[in-house]
C-alpha cells in the first residue's frame, strides 16, 4: 500500500485549507481594495448626508455637531471643507483650505485636470463622487463634492494609499497567519486521521482474521459514530457467520450420521431378509417334509396322519403370528400406524392380561404377584400398551426359573408411572443387554426355538415406546431380570 488511509486524510485535509487560504488571500488581493473604495463611498456619502440634514435644521453651529463632525472626519480620515455661495469658507476639518478650496473652484467651473474617473454623479442629488490623484505627491484620493439642499457648497475627500496600504497589510498579515495555521493544522490533521485510521485498520485487521474463519477478534472501541456502527456491525456478522458455520457443520455431521444410518438401513434389511430366510426355513421345510409323508402315505394309520396335521399346523400357525409381528413391527417403525392417545386404568388392564394366562400360568406352576387394587389412569394407546405389557409377561413365562415368581409392580413418579415385570431364573448376559431390541436376535436360540419366539417381541415394544416418546428398559439381578416401561400419569404421587 503505498499511501496509508492516514497519509490520504491528512494530505486531502492540508491541501484544502492551503487552497482555501490562498483562494481567500487572492480575493483580498483582487478585491479587497474596491471594497474598501466602496466602503469610503458609503462613508463620504454619510457624512453628506449628515452635514446636510444639520444645514437644513440649523443646528450647524452648535458644538454638538461640531463635536460629531470631528469624529466622523477622524474615523474616516476625511478631509472637509463647506463654503457659501459668496466663496467664504463656513467650516472646515483642515488647516489648509486653500487646498481643498481651490480643488472645489476647479470642480465648480470644470477646471479640476486631477479627476481620473467618475464613479457617481448622485443619482438626482447635487454631488459627484469621483477618483483624482495629485500629481504634485503622486496621490490618490476618493472625493465627493456638490451643493447642498441650503445653497452651500462642499468638498469632502479621503486618500486612497490608506486604503491600499490597509490591503496590503491585510494581505500580508493573512499571509502569515495562513502559513501557521496550515503548519498547526497539519500537525492536528494529521493526529485526528491517526485516530480515525486506526479504528479503520482494527476492522480490517479483525475481517483478515474472518477471512480465516477466526472469530473471536471482537471490536471494541465503542462510541456512537459511523465507524463504531461498523463495528458493531462487524461483530454482528461475525456472530452470525460462525452459527451459520456451526449450522454448516451440524448440518453435514446430521448428513453424514443420515448417510450411516442409511447405510446401516441397508444392512439392516439384508440382514432382515436374512434373518426372516433363516426363520421361515425351517418351519418350511417341516411343514414341506410333513406334507410330502402325508402325500405318500408313509403312516397308514389314523394316528400317525393326526400327528403330521399337527405338525404342520403348528408351524404355519408360527409363520402366521411371525408375519403378523412383522407387518405390526413395520407399521409402527414407518409411522403408517395411527397414535391414539386416550385415558384408561393400567391396573385393570394388567389385571385382564394376567387373567387370559391363567392357563399357562398354572401349567407352568408359577406364582404370579401383583398386589395392586386401585385404579391407575395413564395417557397412551390403550391397545399398544396391551402388546407392551402382553410380550413382558409372556417373555417372562417362558423364562421363569428357579422360584418361578413373576412380580408385577406399579411404581408411581410425579407425573409418570413406571411398569416393570419382573421373573426370577437366568440373568441376560451384559453382551447381549444392548442387542435384546433387535430384531430377530435371540440370547438363546434353542430355548426360544423351543416356545416358538421369533425375536420380534422386544423389538415391537421398543418401537411401540419410541412412537409415544417413552422409555422402556432391563435390568439385571442376582436372581432373575426385571422389563419395565414407563407411561404419563395424572395422578398425585401419594393416593
Amino acid at each position: 500500500m503505498r499511501w496509508s488511509l492516514k497519509q490520504e486524510i491528512a494530505s486531502i485535509f492540508i491541501i484544502l485549507m492551503t487552497s482555501t487560504i490562498f483562494l481567500n488571500w487572492f480575493i483580498n488581493n483582487s478585491f479587497l481594495e474596491r471594497y474598501y473604495i466602496e466602503n469610503k463611498e458609503n462613508v463620504l456619502l454619510s457624512a453628506y448626508r449628515f452635514i446636510n440634514q444639520a444645514g437644513n435644521e440649523g443646528s450647524m453651529l452648535t458644538e454638538d455637531f461640531y463635536l460629531q463632525l470631528q469624529k466622523i472626519a477622524s474615523t474616516g480620515n476625511i478631509s472637509i471643507l463647506v463654503m457659501n455661495t459668496s466663496g467664504q469658507v463656513r467650516m472646515t476639518t483642515v488647516n489648509e483650505k486653500d487646498i481643498l478650496k481651490t480643488q472645489l473652484f476647479n470642480n465648480i467651473y470644470g477646471k479640476n485636470s486631477d479627476v481620473v474617473s467618475i464613479l457617481s454623479e448622485g443619482n438626482g442629488q447635487n454631488y459627484i463622487i469621483q477618483k483624482t490623484r495629485d500629481s504634485r505627491i503622486n496621490t490618490d484620493y476618493l472625493e465627493i463634492w456638490g451643493s447642498f439642499e441650503n445653497g452651500n457648497w462642499f468638498i469632502m475627500r479621503t486618500a486612497l494609499e490608506s486604503i491600499r496600504e490597509s490591503v496590503q497589510i491585510a494581505n500580508r498579515f493573512l499571509g502569515y497567519i495562513g502559513l501557521f495555521a496550515v503548519m498547526i493544522s497539519a500537525l492536528i490533521i494529521w493526529n485526528v486521521s491517526e485516530q480515525i485510521s486506526k479504528p479503520i485498520l482494527e476492522l480490517a485487521h479483525i475481517s483478515k482474521r474472518m477471512t480465516n474463519l477466526d472469530f473471536e477478534a471482537k471490536y471494541t472501541r465503542g462510541g456512537n459514530d459511523e465507524i463504531a456502527i461498523l463495528g458493531n456491525h462487524i461483530n454482528q456478522l461475525s456472530e452470525t457467520l460462525e452459527q451459520t458455520i456451526s449450522d454448516l457443520k451440524t448440518a453435514n455431521n446430521e448428513l453424514k450420521t443420515d448417510i450411516e444410518k442409511k447405510e446401516q438401513i441397508d444392512e439392516m434389511r439384508k440382514e432382515f431378509l436374512s434373518n426372516v430366510s433363516h426363520e421361515l426355513k425351517t418351519p418350511i421345510a417341516l411343514v414341506q417334509g410333513y406334507a410330502e409323508g402325508l402325500k405318500e402315505c408313509i403312516n397308514d394309520d389314523a394316528e400317525s396322519r393326526e400327528f403330521y396335521c399337527d405338525v404342520i399346523m403348528d408351524e404355519a400357525n408360527k409363520m402366521n403370528k411371525m408375519v403378523q409381528k412383522l407387518l405390526t413391527l413395520n407399521q409402527i417403525e414407518f409411522g403408517n400406524d395411527v397414535i391414539t392417545l386416550e385415558r384408561f386404568d393400567i391396573t385393570t388392564l394388567i389385571k385382564g392380561i394376567i387373567q387370559s394366562s391363567d392357563i399357562l400360568i398354572k401349567q407352568k406352576e408359577v406364582k404370579v404377584i401383583f398386589k395392586e387394587q386401585n385404579p391407575i389412569y395413564v395417557w397412551a394407546d390403550e391397545f399398544k400398551i396391551e402388546e407392551v405389557f402382553t410380550n413382558y409377561f409372556s417373555n417372562a413365562l417362558n423364562h421363569v426359573a428357579n422360584e418361578k415368581i413373576i412380580d408385577v409392580k406399579i411404581t408411581r413418579k410425579t407425573n409418570t408411572i413406571r411398569v416393570s415385570v419382573f421373573n426370577t431364573g437366568e440373568k441376560i448376559p451384559e453382551k447381549d443387554i444392548d442387542n435384546i431390541w433387535i430384531k430377530f436376535y435371540k440370547v438363546d436360540k434353542a430355548r426360544t426355538r423351543e416356545y416358538g419366539g421369533s425375536g420380534i417381541g422386544l423389538s415391537i415394544v421398543k418401537a411401540i415406546m419410541d412412537s409415544l416418546n417413552k422409555k422402556c428398559g432391563v435390568i439385571n439381578y442376582d436372581n432373575g431380570v426385571e422389563f419395565w416401561f414407563e407411561l404419563d400419569s395424572n395422578q398425585p404421587q401419594n393416593i
